[in-house]
């Protein structure tokens, strides 16, 4: 079996697998192995596009997450956002390994439901719930409702039943501009999500004088995709001045690592500048919540795609069997990924890595390095575990792609691709 050529002659390759989920390795062909599975073995059951996920990475993550956390102050709690990755398997694993779960709106009520998730420990959000929402949320005996707003706290005392009291939080605004997209920043004055000081201060006091409402605490947010810690643990401060409270949820938003060129603070750092405030600010017997999305599934997964055609011109367009349908990250935020032939691991020419879908800005990667490309190739996509899947759609009558868990040298399907009928199900007369 002829090897391929050594790692060490192409400098991009090592930089590569550290971005792929923990364990990835390749084997004496060159060949990507995530979860102990070769890549191209996947491809041939499953199909491509696919996300493929290492559960085991994705455990340990979440492992990692309630040791650095309940290592600085036992009485915290790690709710993973559910928005990040909704997938009813992805759900099942996180709550199986102590996590609350983070469920914004009536979908990921029911997916977390399905996954066997205890309700108690469920925290729903949402800016604009309905009526049928928040009737699901009681109905299912969620343990903490987020309020937004006043409409919330309308709403829910009409439909929690005499008898019942509801646990609740009040979303404060902190007033933090958060270094990140426009799209990904909610801790600003102007957001839409949460309530100014004054105006929770209100809602706090509505709460309080409510037969059917307890009023548990509080919660706010920065944004999504921060690479700063200082601007994580500047929302502590606006949240404590409000007073002593029972739980202080203090969100999420850790960055993840998508580059070479990126230095996501580690878990640790984060742990530290979030309880280190929380232990000059906040009172001591207090339960302390995080809520991480993105820092907790996007270097579990990666995506892989077919390179279907290939343009050589001014600029050589790579083009893969996926793209918009299944990364929306690259058009809504900018978010810069890499890429690799999955048998010849990095270096290579650059090219423009672009998707199948019929419009000019479907462009995966701009000028991302790939060796000797042809067409048939597998080309793998690190760190995508997060919003991928959930923002996957049928544009153009693409079927959403696929999930497939892998893990000690086994493979297993937990989301199936779109079948054609799929596409008509919901077509009336």
């Amino acid at each position: 079996m002829e090897r391929a050529t050594p790692i060490d002659e192409w400098p991009a390759a090592a930089a590569l697998l550290g971005l792929f989920p923990p364990g990835t390795v390749q084997d004496p062909n060159g060949t990507l192995v995530v979860g102990g599975v070769r890549l191209d073995v996947v491809a041939e059951r499953f199909g491509t596009p696919a996300i493929i996920v290492a559960e085991d990475a994705l455990r340990q993550r979440a492992r990692d997450y309630l040791a650095a956390f309940r290592g600085r102050w036992p009485r915290s709690d790690v709710a993973f956002a559910s928005k990040a990755f909704p997938c009813t398997a992805v759900q099942r694993v996180l709550a199986e390994e102590g996590l609350h779960l983070d469920v914004a709106g009536g979908g990921e009520i029911v997916s977390a439901m399905a996954a066997g998730a205890d309700p108690a420990r469920l925290v729903l959000h949402g800016n604009a719930k309905t009526t049928e929402e928040i009737e699901l949320a009681v109905g299912q005996g969620i343990g903490l409702v987020v309020v937004d707003n006043h409409d919330d706290i309308d709403r829910l005392e009409l439909i929690v039943p005499p008898g019942r009291v509801q646990d609740c939080l009040v979303r404060v605004i902190p007033g933090v501009a958060a270094t990140t997209h426009a799209s990904q920043a909610t801790g600003h004055t102007g957001s839409k999500f949460g309530l100014l000081p004054a105006e929770a201060a209100r809602a706090i006091i509505r709460i309080e004088h409510s037969p059917r409402l307890r009023m548990a605490g509080l919660h706010t947010h920065v944004g999504s995709q921060l690479l700063d810690v200082d601007e994580l643990a500047a929302a502590v401060a606006p949240v404590a001045a409000l007073g002593h409270f029972e739980v202080y949820d203090l969100g999420g938003g850790l960055g993840a690592r998508y580059t070479y060129a990126e230095q996501a603070p580690t878990l640790d750092a984060y742990a530290e500048a979030l309880v280190g405030q929380a232990r000059v600010l906040l009172p001591a017997e207090a339960r302390l919540i995080v809520e991480p999305g993105r820092s907790m599934v996007a270097a579990a997964a990666c995506t892989l795609y077919r390179v279907t055609t290939i343009k050589r011109g001014v600029v050589t367009h790579v083009a893969v069997d996926g793209g918009m349908g299944d990364n929306l990250e690259v058009s809504l935020t900018g978010q810069r990924f890499e890429a690799t032939i999955a048998d010849r691991v990095g270096g290579g020419q650059p090219v423009a890595l672009v998707g199948r879908h019929c419009e000019s800005g479907d462009q995966l990667i701009d000028s991302v390095p790939l060796r000797d490309a042809a067409v048939g190739d597998l080309l793998a996509v690190p760190v995508t575990g997060a919003y991928c899947y959930t923002m996957s759609n049928q544009y153009n009558g693409a079927r959403r792609v696929p999930v497939v868990f892998v893990r000690g040298g086994e493979a297993r399907l937990v989301v199936r691709r779109d079948t054609w009928d799929d596409l008509l199900s919901r077509d009336v007369g």
